[in-house]
């Protein structure tokens, strides 16, 4: 297990050595980063709370596979084994994170958690655990989409006294068997937690449901929805929704007497707003063979029932609620003027904001593209943006 909390570096390291780059976090967004600027010839040291890299995603659950394809989510500089197969697993991302920061010989300092971020002069000012002051020539904030849970503050939670937990803390079926289980949230986290939780004999299993998802094969004859998605990345929304359209109806069947209609909005403007479509792990036949059911969304709790949106109301043993993360990055950086009015920074990969120069962003975006492959690209991206910067600087002085 690769867990070292500092390595030496691969390449002769500048002038501003007493100035490295901190990137703040040792998920794959920061380990990807952080190699990047190495290659540049950049001191560069993560920053991880934990005391482990890839600390997120040892946390998701037993059955979670990548949703894009081995050959593109590797990171910069190592493949992914074959191994793995296609749909790489969650134990092994974990592995080849391990092994990614063992490979590059990282320098990585785990236990430190970064409250604050300011600018100091022509440096950053990093305030962090045990009182640390960290200065640094620039900044990744790597911290990650999927940071804290969000559970909606729905009225009556408060004093509900049935099993309430975040999807963030279900693990794997075996706690569910012969229970009756509702799974709030049709993002593809529930989708696929419902179809483990049925897969792991549950009782009952129902999925609660605001706005109908849109819903793709993972992959159709080997061709790959990732593929797809890159494809189609850079053209018009407009044409695209046009596009997916008819292939919808062609590949996933009409679900509606099950409760889960056709969408009423185009597949591409759904994800420019920040919802990608759910990739079929075995909703689709189990809701059509009832197994799943499709229920009302979540609109509060009273005396131990949940209310549903159409007034229903149920009484099941357990609610997982597959509602998001927060990015909470208000407390690091959201003084700067740096994030948007959802909490979003404003800017993200190789760009920095024109009021923070020096302050990059990675992994806060949701990309129909495939994550792990964006990230790779941010990361070369904010790499020469780093060293361009840190050129001009030497130039100057």
């Amino acid at each position: 297990m690769a867990d070292s909390t500092a390595s030496s570096t691969l390449r002769p390291v500048p002038s501003h050595e007493d100035r490295p780059v901190y990137v703040i976090g040792g998920g794959p967004g920061g380990l990807a980063a952080a190699y990047a600027l190495r290659a540049q010839g950049v001191r560069a040291v993560v920053l991880e709370k934990s005391d482990r890299v890839g600390a997120s995603w040892r946390r998701h659950y037993d059955r979670l596979h990548l949703h894009t394809t081995r050959r593109l989510s590797a990171l910069p500089g190592l493949p992914m084994p074959r191994a793995f197969g296609r749909w790489v697993s969650r134990d092994n991302v974990v592995r080849y994170l391990e092994k990614y920061a063992e490979h590059h010989q990282l320098e990585i300092v785990t236990g430190v958690e970064v409250s604050r971020v300011e600018r100091a002069g022509d440096s950053w000012l990093l305030h962090a655990t045990g009182g640390r002051e960290l200065t640094g020539s620039a900044v990744v904030v790597a911290t990650g989409h999927n940071h804290t849970p969000r559970i909606p503050d729905w009225p009556g939670r408060d004093a509900y006294s049935g099993e309430l937990l975040h999807a963030g803390d279900y693990r794997d079926p075996a706690p569910y068997a012969g229970r009756d289980v509702l799974v709030v949230g049709v993002g593809n986290t529930g989708a696929e937690i419902a179809v483990d939780l049925v897969e792991g004999g549950a009782g009952r299993v129902r999925l609660a449901v605001r706005t109908a998802p849109h819903i793709v094969r993972r992959s159709t004859a080997g061709w790959a929805a990732q593929f797809t998605g890159i494809l189609v990345r850079r053209l018009p929304v407009r044409l695209v929704d046009a596009l997916a359209g008819p292939m919808a109806k062609v590949s996933v069947p009409d679900l509606s007497a099950q409760g889960l209609p056709r969408p009423g909005t185009g597949l591409y403007s759904r994800v420019k707003e920040g919802s990608i479509p759910v990739q079929d792990v075995g909703l689709i036949d189990a809701v059509r063979k009832g197994r799943v059911e499709i229920v009302a969304a979540v609109e509060g709790f009273e005396e131990g029932k949940v209310v549903l949106a159409d007034g229903a109301r149920i009484g099941p043993d357990a609610v997982i609620a597959a509602t998001g993360y927060e990015r909470a990055l208000e407390g690091m950086v959201g003084h700067l003027g740096v994030l948007d009015g959802r909490g979003r920074p404003v800017v993200h990969g190789g760009r920095t904001p024109k009021n923070a120069p020096g302050l990059y962003f990675t992994g806060f975006t949701n990309p129909i593209s495939g994550m792990f492959r964006e990230l790779a690209l941010d990361a070369r991206k904010i790499a020469k943006a780093v060293a361009r910067a840190a050129g001009r600087t030497r130039t100057a002085g």
